[in-house]
């Protein structure tokens, strides 16, 4: 098998050397299509909740809209980790 594949190499020089530019030529031409980041991102999804009420102090904020909204944020499937 491989004696085939080489004396067919030998004979046709022209048509394997095409053929491997070809394969040089689409593999460059993928290579800069190929989309790549220089560092990829491995983090879990994460996402941050801002709460401002102009009208109420940070405490009166804490207590009255952010924890009840981290409580009910924190029964959604899927949760790992909370932080506040």
């Amino acid at each position: 098998m491989i004696g085939r594949i080489l004396e067919f190499s030998l004979r046709q020089r022209v048509l394997v050397l095409m053929a491997a530019l070809a394969w040089l030529l689409g593999g460059i031409w993928s290579a800069f299509k190929l989309p790549m980041d220089a560092i990829p991102d491995i983090t879990g999804v994460q996402v941050q909740v801002n709460t401002t009420i102009p009208a109420l102090a940070p405490e009166e904020v804490e207590n009255l809209v952010t924890f009840p909204l981290e409580t009910a944020l924190g029964g959604i499937a899927g949760v790992t980790e909370s932080r506040s």
